[in-house]
């Protein structure tokens, strides 16, 4: 763990915090390696049944460090800037690819690769004033981090191609018409709303939640006959889990259902 970026486990929710408040969270090599560090200890690690990403001071993320982009160094091959920029891409991937559930906290504003990031989250709650966009156009760059992946499949080719093409400023409210966004609420509401949806995931029936967010995965590329395949695997591998068993039995016994994980 880095003073850069946050991580802090609680009853199965591992909150990740991008910690450069001064500069809106700005994503800088150091910031992205420690994201990837984060996201694969989120994955890996079994105490952790669910995640949630925010961003220090107010802001969730406003992509690169642009500023830093145009200050003089040293140059780098092509080859090499490729792999450092794709090395840092992981954590979009990890984040959708984990069978664990990932709620991110948008406030402030989420553009560019920081929207990407958020894209590639399973939720995504926003404040009322929260701004997003694509952001990458009007700096004369194509677009990392699986944005256009993550927006292409949620909103399909038009619709990414307008986001992407025209790079609009989006409301909060206007990115929950469009479903870019699950949820707004008022700016003083949105980290305690965030949390609760995080920490209801995390207290849920963990293996259960893991091969839901599979399945809609698989769905993304594999066949229907292969969906089919997995999908009957994954329900029969649900229905004996503890968590199944209990639920069941709170539902003869008419209450809820305590879940733990198993």
């Amino acid at each position: 763990m880095t003073d850069i970026v946050l991580q802090n486990l609680d009853q199965g929710l591992l909150t990740i915090t991008m910690n450069r408040p001064d500069r809106r969270n700005a994503l800088n090599p150091d910031m992205t390696r420690g994201l990837v560090e984060a996201a694969r200890r989120a994955a890996e690690d079994h105490e952790v049944r669910a995640v949630l990403l925010r961003g220090a001071g107010g802001t969730f993320c406003v992509g690169g460090d642009v500023k830093s982009m145009a200050e003089a160094r040293a140059p780098l091959p092509f080859e090499a800037k490729m792999a450092n920029l794709r090395r840092g891409m992981e954590v979009s991937r990890i984040l959708h690819q984990m069978q664990k559930p990932v709620v991110a906290q948008l406030d402030g504003a989420a553009a560019g690769a920081g929207l990407s990031i958020a894209l590639a989250c399973d939720f995504r709650v926003a404040g009322a004033s929260c701004k997003i966009t694509t952001a990458f156009a009007k700096v004369g760059l194509s677009g990392d981090y699986g944005g256009t992946y993550f927006l292409t499949h949620l909103l399909g080719s038009a619709k990414a191609r307008e986001l992407y093409l025209l790079s609009p400023v989006l409301t909060a409210q206007e990115a929950l018409g469009l479903g870019m966004v699950t949820r707004v609420v008022a700016d003083a509401e949105v980290e305690a709303a965030t949390h609760e949806l995080a920490m209801s995931l995390a207290q849920g029936p963990s293996v259960t939640l893991g091969y839901i967010k599979r399945n809609i995965n698989n769905a993304e590329h594999l066949s229907l006959e292969a969906c089919f395949d997995a999908e009957a695997i994954h329900h029969t591998r649900a229905g004996e889990t503890a968590d199944h068993k209990e639920a069941a039995k709170a539902f003869v016994e008419k209450r809820k259902p305590a879940f733990s994980g198993h």
